[in-house]
């Protein structure tokens, strides 16, 4: 095997014997080999495009199958056989209705002809001849961006399918998916070609983001500033842990009236701030942080817990009988809730003993998206023009386990008192629960969201800009930037496709980059890797 997609890949050049990530060889190739299939189905599916077929299966199925290669989504190999499968029997039935309205199908070779045998041995060995290394023809700098762009799109597709499944799409952004992946089997582009593929794949991820805040927010309404206790109730319990929205509100649900405290972990925090979510009485607090204390705190937490979109890394067999999985989520003996019917989830929480007394660990606010932020703007600018407010810091993106994100807790608390602190996505559980105070009512530490709320994070940088007759890039505004895995790897091409410059990023770059690629963000981003908090802070301010 061969992985390299995230932040913590063996001694930073590739996982190659088993994933850090606890990924076995098996899945990985799987994994490659659903990719190659889901590049032919696209090729398919943009000469369905042109004749007028969009096929809306074939869509989602796009985005649900390359979500479920994420990172510390999937690690279940029997699952990735019958998705191999399905997208073969999709592609052509695909070519056929192309065929039938006039549109071209006549692929001779590549992953729109394949087969892809008839067991899970032979698709292993396929998928081991498709993975990020086979193709020689291309130079390792455009097979950098080759495969930067395929990350980047796996970040697209979790979002788009949130959004789907909140009942927002659009055919235009699918079709720009569809083309977007097929372009990545091309073998004659220079390496301007690939940056500006990539560029637009961060255009993309863009659209991807709006979809997602609006199916939020249309759906649970504008999250609200919210304060939200650490702390726990006497009594039963279940965690959910995740990023998805819909199964948070169906458990809230299903629950009603049972006797059961509901409870969020990691990026579940912020959907306390949603009116439609707060409003019921049984969704008390937040229990936990991200992943660096996952494990722990998952083997104390005395009730059933519910993983959405994201599965565990390494996990201890000690709770798998109080784990499940929905959606895409799997891992071998973890059980799987694929109907959202989780009566299974409620029976074990009455099972278990849940909290046996109350206990205070004291509180943190959520829910300071666009609309919380931009209602009072007013202020805001007018604290900016009287010297009280000196710069604003976006300290923001994904946790992980790997040493160094220290850095991002020393940062936060030397940050000088008269700057405010935005943050969103789970790299915040370094810091989420520090006090920092306020200048002039303002809250000096503001949680925008989760990691595709830097949708609300842009707007507001756009909004800032436009009150003080600038750039985004002419603000106080310094982003400081985590990441881990391919949802991060989107906002980064979405932040260069809106020209955004000099942003920091760690705890370490991306393996996948190489020097030269490097050298082009240098030059044409000023981005920068993370030194010291004492350093960087000293470089920004003065």
């Amino acid at each position: 095997m061969f992985c390299f997609q995230c932040e913590q890949t063996a001694k930073g050049t590739g996982c190659t014997k088993i994933g850090v990530c606890g990924k076995k060889p098996d899945v990985a190739a799987l994994q490659d080999l659903l990719i190659y299939a889901i590049k032919g189905l696209s090729q398919v599916a943009v000469e369905g495009h042109k004749v007028g077929i969009n096929d809306r299966d074939v869509n989602i199925f796009t985005c649900e199958a390359i979500f479920s290669t994420l990172t510390n989504v999937d690690f279940d190999p029997g699952r990735f056989v019958e998705l191999v499968k399905k997208c073969v029997d999709m592609r052509e039935d695909l070519k056929a209705k192309v065929r039938a309205a006039g549109g071209s199908t006549d692929f001779h070779e590549g992953p729109a002809t394949f087969e892809p045998g008839s067991n899970k041995e032979e698709m292993v060995r396929l998928g081991e001849m498709h993975g990020v290394l086979s193709n020689g023809e291309l130079d390792e700098d455009r097979r950098a961006l080759r495969e930067t762009i395929v990350y980047g799109m796996k970040g697209v597709c979790a979002y788009t399918d949130h959004a789907e499944i909140l009942g927002k799409a659009d055919d235009d952004h699918y079709r720009n998916i569809h083309e977007i992946l097929a372009a990545t089997l091309q073998k004659d582009m220079e390496l301007n070609d690939w940056v500006a593929l990539a560029l637009r794949t961060g255009e993309v991820n863009l659209k991807a983001m709006e979809l997602l805040d609006a199916a939020n927010t249309e759906t649970y309404g504008h999250p609200v500033p919210t304060e939200v206790p650490l702390g726990v109730k006497r009594g039963k319990a279940i965690l959910v842990s995740g990023h998805d929205l819909r199964d948070l509100e169906l458990i809230l649900k299903q629950t009603e009236g049972k006797g059961i405290n509901v409870y969020t972990h990691g990026e579940m925090l912020p959907c306390h701030g949603y009116p439609e979510l707060k409003k019921y009485p049984h969704f008390y607090g937040h229990y936990g942080t991200a992943w660096q204390n996952q494990a722990r705190e998952f083997d104390a937490f005395p009730g059933p817990i519910l993983m959405t979109t994201n599965c565990i890394q390494k996990p201890r067999e000690s709770y798998f009988d109080r784990i499940f999985t929905t959606g895409l989520v799997g891992w071998p003996g973890v059980k799987h809730i694929a109907d959202k019917d989780f009566t299974p989830v409620i029976e074990k929480a009455l099972e278990t003993p849940g909290f046996d007394e109350d206990t205070y660990r004291g509180s943190v606010m959520v829910g300071f998206a666009r609309n919380a932020i931009l209602s009072v703007a007013d202020k805001v600018i007018g604290a900016v023009k009287e010297g009280k407010i000196r710069h604003f810091f976006l300290v923001a993106g994904c946790d992980g386990a790997k040493p160094g994100r220290n850095y991002y807790t020393e940062f936060v608390e030397k940050v000088p008192e008269d700057c405010l602190v935005l943050t969103l996505a789970c790299g915040k559980f370094r810091f989420f629960d520090k006090k920092l105070g306020d200048i002039e009512g303002i809250p000096r530490l503001l949680d925008i969201g989760q990691c595709n709320d830097a949708y609300s994070a842009i707007q507001i940088a756009s909004a800032l800009a436009d009150a003080f007759g600038c750039t985004v890039n002419d603000l106080p505004l310094s982003m400081v930037l985590s990441w881990y895995e391919q949802k991060a790897v989107a906002i980064l091409l979405t932040l260069f496709a809106l020209g955004i410059k000099n942003m920091r990023l760690g705890p370490s770059l991306p393996a996948f980059i190489t020097p030269n690629v490097l050298n082009v963000l240098v030059e044409n981003y000023n981005i920068m890797p993370i030194k010291t908090p004492d350093e960087d802070l000293k470089a920004i301010l003065g």
